[in-house]
């Protein structure tokens, strides 16, 4: 696999990943010795020790996981090796944090961290999707995409992180809107109405999204996006919601109307912080669970880090993709087997297939309305990432490097199913694909998952999928 995706694209992957270091770090000093005091502090209070030591003993070179890296697939670099990368960090920590480093640097004069190490460290760490492939197939069991997650959580608190990471999460947890797209409360409020008022247009049903509703079932969270750039996504959850009769049993809450935690990205600190804000809001309401719309990472933090970082009282978390699959196994809701007539594929993103978590789901679904449906291959756990993860996605800098390196596996993969629809439930995955379909001129779509459904799905006292395929198609007749 390693020899044929390079091959197709020559030394074009090389240079085109020649640097991703557009990290605001020009004016950082004594770079070493920031890293060593913030690596310090977090071996410190954090539960990161024990893991650096296990690792630490084990040997993390044996470059197993070249086959499963989609980055050294395409670069054939060896800096791109997911254990290269990983041991730069560890041999940092053996070096100036265990005895045994500091003995053997005695004796064989073994240099200290520089600036230099530093910046290979932030460039390796950014060039990695953190889509944790690699640990599918390293017989140690070591996790690359931890390690990455902990070096660029010690650059950060070094002063050394993306500057549009840092925006985002700065405006989320300190500004005025507290979401990552600076949405101010009217806006989003004029937005949500809008939408409301499309639905009853296409769906013949008469609603209003409900708005800070106290004591309700599922407090709604859904990716920021989905207000503005995938509103099918956000009517495709309210269809559901509506045909499955749960229509007063959920809200929206306008302290904190973004599922995005960007802090999974670079920094636990940040994560964490997120996390308490979201819950605080649940809080704030009455509300008994959380409920998450399409977004593999929003999914992923709330799901795992709620009941970490939750306080005393945590709260249920279910992303929207178990929702519907509910419903559909209970019978509450029909979606039209004749509607969907391309032939469909399925993207799994990262942050909810690789640990098995939501792989068998989102089949189910599609399979019981879509007649053309094909696999990539491979899928579900050991699906290849859509080259946007761990935040790359969300920086603009890094657009040649996703398109012709980090997204070129998945690109080829997309090509071979000869898919017209690809469904990514995901934000990021979304906006990487529909990015990676442009640029490589595929032909096909990118959707949601419940975009899809919102296109085939019956709407009680409403219009019917049919009914409602009748009327576009008289529409573009006219």
């Amino acid at each position: 696999m390693a020899s044929s995706v390079a091959s197709t694209n020559g030394s074009n992957g090389s240079s085109a990943c020649h640097s991703l270091y557009h990290i605001e770090n020009s004016n950082v000093e004594n770079k070493a010795e920031r890293f060593l005091k913030a690596f310090a502090a977090i071996i410190q209070y954090g539960d990161y020790k024990s893991l650096l030591d296990s690792y630490c003993a084990s040997s993390a070179k044996c470059s197993r996981c070249v086959v499963t890296c989609p980055i050294y697939q395409v670069s054939q670099d060896p800096k791109d090796i997911p254990c290269y990368r990983a041991g730069l960090l560890l041999d940092t920590y053996k070096r100036h944090f265990t005895v045994g480093g500091w003995l053997k640097a005695r004796i064989t004069n073994n240099r200290e961290l520089t600036d230099a190490g530093v910046d290979e460290m932030a460039e390796l760490f950014y060039r990695c999707t953190a889509c944790r492939r690699c640990s599918l197939e390293c017989p140690l069991g070591l996790d690359h995409g931890l390690v990455t997650r902990l070096g660029r959580y010690i650059l950060s608190m070094a002063g050394i992180a993306p500057k549009a990471l840092q925006v985002s999460v700065r405006e989320q947890l300190e500004g005025e809107t507290h979401n990552t797209s600076k949405i101010p409360k009217p806006a989003f409020l004029d937005n949500v109405e809008f939408l409301a008022e499309e639905m009853e247009e296409m769906l013949d049903i008469k609603l209003t999204f409900p708005i800070d509703q106290p004591d309700r079932k599922h407090v709604f969270f859904c990716a920021v996006s989905d207000y503005l750039m995938e509103p099918d996504t956000l009517m495709g959850n309210a269809a559901v919601l509506y045909a499955a009769g749960d229509w007063d049993r959920w809200t929206i809450g306008t302290g904190n109307i973004d599922a995005i935690n960007y802090g999974l990205f670079y920094n636990d600190w940040h994560l964490e912080r997120i996390i308490r804000q979201l819950v605080t809001e649940v809080k704030r309401l009455h509300g008994r669970s959380i409920l998450i719309g399409e977004c593999g990472h929003a999914s992923r933090t709330a799901h795992d880090f709620v009941p970490v970082f939750g306080g005393e009282e945590t709260y249920p978390v279910q992303s929207f993709i178990e929702y519907t699959f509910d419903c559909l196994e209970k019978g509450k809701i029909r979606l039209d087997p004749d509607i969907v007539t391309e032939r469909v594929t399925y993207h799994d993103p990262c942050n909810i297939a690789r640990s098995g978590w939501i792989v068998q789901q989102p089949r189910t679904i599609l399979k019981s309305f879509v007649k053309d449906f094909v696999e990539m291959a491979p899928n579900g756990k050991k699906n290849y990432c859509c080259g946007g993860g761990g935040g790359l996605v969300s920086m603009d800098e890094t657009h040649e490097f996703r398109m012709d390196v980090a997204g070129r596996v998945k690109a080829n993969q997309l090509r071979a199913t000869g898919a017209e629809i690809v469904v990514a439930p995901c934000a990021n995955c979304k906006k990487q694909l529909k990015e990676l379909v442009e640029y490589h001129k595929l032909p096909c779509r990118v959707v949601g998952l419940h975009d899809l459904i919102l296109e085939a799905i019956d709407i009680p006292g409403g219009k019917t999928a049919k009914q409602r395929q009748a009327k576009q198609i008289c529409a573009l007749a006219s």
